[in-house]
């Protein structure tokens, strides 16, 4: 139902401005009153001194005033009081507060200024929701186009062997090493997708603790451990590192870079070294250096690797790469308290840093 306000907005704001200004005319009310009191103390108290006409002229003089003031103050904030109706009636448009812009008192000033600056601080949030779920809405997009590549594989490899009988074992051998790093490859795509579904209530699904980190890349290395035999990979932990972090996020940081490393190496001809490097240092800190020796990363996009679906130039020729592996991890470390850092010769090689501080454990970052 719609208020009477909202059908007569004249109305409306004269209501308004009266009522906000009842204690004023109170007061005029109360002060009037005393005066023509003390005028009729003093014309009882000396006679003649003070005639009856007088008074009401006094009387007449003060009401006039105090119309006068109201009118004049009401046509004076009578623009202010439309436009917060007008921006009332269109609350539908995200523009509607930026209507509002007469003000005549002080007070009015500061609510403008309220209102503009709610309206800046909304349209930012609103704009960065929106490029979140465009960035989501295109994540999976691209997933599912990723992962109809090893879903095919595996229906041509199983439709190929129905139809051949897999006659020998090693054809059979063969298929089956096929499938299973196909299935690995959807596994992996299916936690990625997980993954970055829990980013966004990252505070609700951590648990510091104190961890090896050198099990962690043993575990990590498992898990990509056929990959790695059959693109001669050759993994080497140096060093032990104790961090305080999470668990899960980290295992998912570190099968990211191995992923990475092993993506990139896979087409250089002979044996591949991956080696991980961990190094205590003083107060507490330490690091992290994984290095491989795949096709490296051209010197132009290095500083955009941990943008959002930015695949490079090797990227592009592999046609494997989703643009996420290292923008998750970057954004994983982050909230974390960790650090991140990139270098790369093309050709030659990359070099990934995780940096671990002492009181990264503090600063959580949190979305907002």
């Amino acid at each position: 139902m719609r208020r009477d306000s909202d059908r007569q907005p004249g109305r409306g704001m004269f209501g308004v401005f009266m009522r906000d200004r009842l204690l004023y005319i109170l007061c005029v009310l109360v002060i009037v009153g005393l005066a023509v009191c003390l005028l009729l103390l003093e014309r009882k108290r000396y006679p003649g001194m003070v005639e009856t006409g007088t008074v009401y002229y006094f009387i007449l003089l003060s009401f006039v005033a105090l119309f006068a003031w109201l009118a004049a103050d009401y046509i004076r904030q009578r623009y202010y009081f439309k436009q917060m109706y007008e921006a009332i009636e269109r609350t539908d448009d995200l523009q509607a507060s930026t209507i509002v812009q007469s003000a005549a008192t002080e007070e009015q000033r500061l609510v403008i200024e309220l209102l503009q600056e709610q309206h800046r601080a909304f349209l930012g949030e609103l704009n960065r929701y929106r490029r979140s779920q465009e960035m989501h809405n295109h994540f999976v997009l691209q997933w599912v186009h990723h992962m109809k590549t090893p879903i095919s594989v595996i229906h041509l490899q199983m439709q190929e062997g129905a139809e051949s009988g897999w006659k020998t074992e090693e054809e059979q051998r063969s298929m089956a090493a096929s499938m299973i790093e196909e299935a690995d490859r959807l596994t992996r795509g299916l936690e990625m997708m997980l993954h970055t579904a829990r980013l966004d209530k990252f505070e609700l699904d951590v648990h510091i603790r104190r961890l090896p980190l050198h099990d962690l890349i043993r575990t990590a290395i498992n898990a990509h451990k056929r990959l790695c035999i059959r693109h001669s990979i050759f993994p080497k932990v140096e060093g032990e590192l104790w961090v305080e972090s999470d668990e899960k996020w980290m295992t998912f940081v570190l099968n990211q870079l191995v992923s990475n490393a092993i993506k990139y190496s896979k087409n250089k001809p002979g044996a591949k070294a991956l080696l991980f490097r961990l190094l205590q240092q003083e107060a507490g800190r330490g690091e992290l250096i994984v290095s491989d020796e795949g096709i490296g990363i051209a010197p132009q996009d290095i500083p955009r690797v941990f943008d959002p679906f930015f695949t490079g130039e090797n990227g592009r020729t592999t046609g494997e790469s989703t643009g996420m592996g290292l923008y998750l991890a970057k954004r994983v470390m982050t909230k974390l308290g960790h650090g991140i850092r990139v270098e790369s010769e093309l050709g030659s090689g990359t070099t990934v840093t995780l940096t671990f501080e002492p009181k990264g454990i503090h600063v959580i970052e949190l979305d907002r």
